[in-house]
């Protein structure tokens, strides 16, 4: 009996740690490095992602830093959902590491604690809970991103509109689990929050538009 309780602990918490580690691999770094570029931490918005690698006018590197950072957040959910019922691990568990994978991004501890502002990875993470939800996620981002040409403002709307179009979905295309509707919400809220000097500068209409240094 206490051997059971314990690795009903010690599961969740394994899966949790695994996640947050993958997600503090910061891809806009480490591609940069190993192609010879600028650190991103060091120009545009100093913010270590794929817009702002995008800014150091290296296409390739942008392009792989947001599918390695999508992926960091996708693989971890993704593998909970498709092997987790063997360890026991259930839904609360998936929304404890999806939550896990978008911190390791904004807090990685392999960088100090000083991330990025998550939005590839919660796309990611998104994708890993139901791959409808992902595409409605990112349709949102390309539409707004296409019309205003604000990367910021794109990923301010799929932030807000995730959790809605989750729950919007409940019992259509799925059915929605509160502690994973929940960890939509925070994730979104934190997204927002990383984002104040974007809203900021969007309202003096300062902000730099995507592939603008």
């Amino acid at each position: 009996m206490a051997m059971e309780l314990f690795l009903s602990i010690a599961y969740p918490l394994a899966a949790a740690l695994a996640a947050y580690l993958i997600g503090s691999l910061s891809f806009a770094v480490l591609v940069s490095r190993l192609m010879g570029l600028a650190d991103p931490r060091s120009y545009g918005s100093q913010n270590p992602g794929a817009t702002n690698v995008l800014r150091s006018g290296n296409k390739l590197a942008a392009a792989l830093t947001l599918l390695l950072d999508g992926i960091k957040g996708w693989l971890p959910v993704w593998a909970v959902s498709q092997y987790g019922s063997i360890w026991g691990l259930g839904e609360g568990t998936l929304a404890i590491v999806a939550l896990a994978a978008f911190a390791g991004h904004v807090w990685p501890l392999f960088f100090r604690f000083k991330g990025g502002k998550g939005v590839a990875t919660a796309a990611g993470v998104l994708f890993g809970i139901d791959l409808w939800l992902g595409l409605a996620t990112l349709a949102t981002w390309l539409i707004v991103a296409f019309f205003t040409r604000y990367s910021s403002l794109a990923a301010l709307a799929a932030a807000a509109f995730a959790p809605a179009y989750y729950f919007l979905g409940n019992r259509v295309v799925w059915y929605v689990d509160n502690r994973i509707l929940l960890a939509a919400v925070v994730m979104s809220g934190i997204l927002v929050w990383r984002h104040q000097a974007n809203i900021a500068k969007l309202m003096r209409g300062e902000e730099s538009r995507i592939g603008k240094k």
